[in-house]
Order: structure tokens, then sequence, then C-alpha cells
């Protein structure tokens, strides 16, 4: 099937022809849907905190900042901006020159509100000899939006989300990159440093260096932290490979395999490379202006609170597990812990052995912990918090995308479309065992939880190959803890009027 040249190409890439193997029985085979009990709910998967809980576990996790423990805030921010404008796209390629639809009439209203008007007002001027509003006066609303989006303007189009203008200021308008870094200065600094980590594309790479390098000193300043900021990409032997539609590789015009990027699920590569205590993760378009940070970063220390509060728990409990005398008894408390405080409902084990209790309570509690905090759904695309049933028979608490969900189970669909709580991608995690070692990340990902999807390339339909997702099949075998949090920490960016927002406006 291969030749001496898809070799060279596989191992350029650090990709091994078995696993190339493996990845095109996958499309034949394809994947399993997941087994549900039921959607994660308040009492039944996700807790629901007072006041007085969250000001305990804010309180909790300022005190672990002083301990001299490593944190990182992990910002996945690899991902163009091209979706975020498909509206304005259309409206370029539409047969009328005039805005038609209510997206369309909302963008050119209100214009001015964005933060990057007067850029872009500068570019029509330097361009069109016209500012952005005389243009639309005269009529020129596809002018205005070629010189957003296209490449001799600002070039929004391809640029990543990370580095547009979101929020303006009365002095100066800021990127994500930059409300990340204000953030983690708020939450995230431990021993007068708050470490910073992008992951970027390669062609953008050099851009994020540079508005770090521009930025850093004057957040550092203001909140008196160091700012530490690193860089990942995603590694190219995570790339998967691509199948026509029968299922054989697909090849680019000059005869060369098509590989393509195996989805946000490779970052648990760039993930499993961090060397820290705990990683906060956040996704780079779920940013609030200032004046809104507040309610942010409270929540933000709670389910981090929550976390080490719960890793110090099981610690205590690995503790009494290796020692050879715990009793019967002592084994029930340890499962009671976990049924109440992790939501796994473990098999029956009645008629085991007191040593194969203890193999497999030791097995349950000595993994990657993680608190996702979770929002109520307000109709929003994207994953929810489920309980599932795996293949030992326990059920535990997942993080779902519909593509995992089997369509013709009626009952499952339900579930999907019925769940009160939605996965605002809000992940803290604490990355180390018992014994202070780092977890290696990927022993713990579920490689039956990806999935397949349709694409093209040159007029020609083909099928790729998604990875376990990161915060889904890729921590598929992590202990996790859903806890609610209110809904205004949940602000991302999907369409650029998004930033219309009141919750987007400084």
């Amino acid at each position: 099937m291969f030749i001496e040249k898809d070799r060279e190409q596989m191992a350029l890439k650090g990709i091994s022809e078995k696993s190339v193997e493996k990845q095109l029985a996958q499309f034949k085979e394809g994947f399993p849907f997941l087994k549900l009990k039921s959607a994660a709910s308040i009492g039944n998967g996700i807790k629901s905190l007072s006041d007085d809980d969250v000001d305990n576990y804010i309180k909790l996790w300022d005190e672990y900042l002083v301990s001299g423990h490593s944190v990182v805030k992990f910002v996945p921010a690899s991902g163009a901006a091209s979706r975020m404008f498909k509206d304005l796209y259309a409206f370029l390629n539409a047969p009328y020159d005039t805005p038609q639809n209510d997206f369309e009439k909302k963008f050119f209203s209100n214009i001015d509100k964005f933060a990057f008007y007067d850029l872009l007002n500068d570019k029509c001027v330097a361009k069109e000899g016209k500012g952005v509003k005389e243009l639309i006066r005269n009529g020129c609303y596809k002018t205005v939006i070629s010189r957003l989006l296209d490449t001799d303007g600002l070039n929004y189009g391809q640029m990543p989300k990370g580095l547009l203008l979101f929020h303006k200021y009365v002095d100066k308008e800021c990127t994500p990159m930059e409300e990340h870094l204000k953030e983690a200065a708020c939450y995230a600094e431990s021993n007068g440093t708050a470490n910073v980590h992008f992951t970027v594309s390669h062609e953008h790479k050099a851009m994020f260096e540079e508005l770090a390098r521009q930025k850093a000193i004057e957040i550092e300043d203001y909140y008196n932290v160091k700012l530490k900021i690193s860089f990942s990409e995603q590694k190219p032997s995570t790339d998967t490979i691509a199948v026509d539609m029968n299922n054989n590789p697909f090849r680019n015009a000059d005869g060369s395999l098509l590989f393509r990027p195996g989805g946000h699920g490779a970052l648990i590569e760039n993930l499993n490379d961090i060397d820290a205590d705990v990683v906060f993760v956040k996704n780079i378009d779920n940013v609030v202006p200032d004046r809104l940070k507040d309610e942010a970063i409270r929540y933000k220390k709670l389910i981090a609170g929550l976390l080490v509060d719960m890793q110090k728990a099981i610690f205590h409990h690995i503790d009494a597990l290796r020692q050879s005398s715990v009793s019967r008894q002592h084994l029930e408390s340890i499962a009671n812990f976990i049924e109440d405080n992790l939501s796994i409902e473990l098999p029956q084990m009645e008629g085991w052995t007191d040593e194969a209790v203890r193999d497999y309570l030791m097995e349950k509690l000595n993994r990657p912990i993680r608190v996702c905090g979770v929002v109520k759904n307000v109709g929003e695309p994207g994953g929810g918090p489920f309980l599932t049933i795996e293949k030992d028979g326990a059920v535990t608490p997942q993080i779902l995308e519909s593509s995992q969900i089997d369509k013709s189970n009626s009952d499952y669909v339900k579930m999907f479309s019925n769940g009160t709580h939605f996965n605002p991608v809000d992940l803290v995690c604490a990355l180390k065992s018992y014994d202070g070692h780092h977890f290696n990340l990927l022993d713990y990902v579920d490689a039956a939880t990806g999935f397949i999807s349709s694409k093209s390339k040159d007029g020609k339909e083909l099928k790729a190959l998604e990875l376990p997702g990161l915060w889904n099949g890729a921590m598929s075998n992590w202990n996790t803890i859903f806890v609610e949090v209110p809904l205004a920490t949940f602000n991302p960016v999907k369409t650029v009027n998004d930033l219309l927002r009141d919750e987007h406006q400084g």
C-alpha cells in the first residue's frame, strides 16, 4: 500500500507506519458510541456550592499559591478566526451589495463599537482615501469588509482569534491574548510569577511572541507580577491520514499522502509537556473586559480550590491503600468517598478479595484530576456533562460532544437535547501523582473516542480522522468533578457580532 516516498513522508512527521495502518483500520471499523446512563445534573454528577463553600475554596486556593506550588495557565490559541467571519464572507459573495439580513445590518449599524474600528478606519483611509463611515454612505459595504478580512487589509479572516482586537477601553484596545495574561496575573500567580502557555500555529507564532514582548511589561507593572509566557505548536506527529470515500489513503496531486491536523485532541501532547502541579485550561475566545473580570477570577479560584482540596483527600486515601493492613471496612469507606465525591458509581464488589478491591480502588484514585466548571444550558452549540457506563461497569462523569452520541438511540438524543448544563471549557487540572511524579497523560486517553468527519480537497471528497478531543476522550480516564459556575463566566466569541454583546463592550 505504501511506497518508499510515503515512508519518508511519515518519518519526517514522526509518524510510524504502524500508526497509519491503525488509523486506516479505524476509518473502516468506525468508532463505538459511548453508553450513557444520564446527562449530569445538580445532585447527579454536578456540585452546586453555597457562597460559604465558594469563599472557603477561594481561601484554600490563595493558601495553595503561597505554598510554593507551580501553576500554569494553558490556552489553546491556534485556531484561525475564519469561522468567526463566515457571515461576512457570505455577504462578500452574495449577489446583493447592501446589507439584507439581520446579521449584516447589525454589523454595519454598530461598526464603530468594535475594538478594531479605528484600525479598520485607518486602513480604509490608507487604501481607499476614505474612512469607514464615508465608504458606507457611498454604499461601498463590501469594500469595508474586504479591508477587514483580506490580506491587503487587516487580514482578520486569516488571523488567529488571539491576535484580533476584542475589547475597547478609554485609552487602548486589547486582544484576547492580553486579556488572558491579565487574568493569569490575578489567579495563577505563584511565587511572584504567573506562567502562561499558548498553543499556536507555526505561521502565527512569531506574531504571538512579538505581541507578548510588547504587552508583558505593561501588564507586569500594573499587576506587580512577573509573566513567564511560553508557546508551543501542535506536533506533526499528531497529524492523521486522510482517506477517500473508499477508505484508501487520499493522495495529493503530486502523489504524496494527505495528512491533516488531528483536532484539539492533539494538544494532550502539549499539555503532557507542561511541568506543573496545577494547570488551568481555557479557550482563547472566552474572555471579558476588565470591568467583568472579578467574577471570572472568583470562580476560577473556586474550581482551583476545590481541585486541591479533593487532591489532598485522594492522596490521604491512597496512603491508606498502600498499607497492607487496610481493613475491609476501611476499603468500603474509601469506596463511599469515591462515589460521593467523584460521582463514580462503582460496580458491585461482593466476592472480591480485599487485595482485588484495594487494587481496583487504587487504580481509580491514582489518576490525573480535573475540576470542570459547567454552566446552565442556554442553547449554545457544543458538549455537555454526562454520566457514562464504562467497560468495567463503573459509571463515570465525562464531557461529551454530539458526535459521540448514538443518534439512532432516542433516549440518548433526548438526554443530549434536554441536558441542563453545558461545557464552557473551564478546567483546572492536577497533573502529578501522590508521589510527586508527573502522570503520563497519554496513558489516560480513550483512543476509541475519536470520530470521522467529511471534508474536501481540490474538489474531491475525503474523510478526516479527529483524535479524541482534549477535554473529551483525551481526558476520558481522568477523575472528573463537575461544579456549577455562573453563566457570566462563559462569554465565547463564535461570530464577530458576539463582540457587540454587553459582556464584550468595555
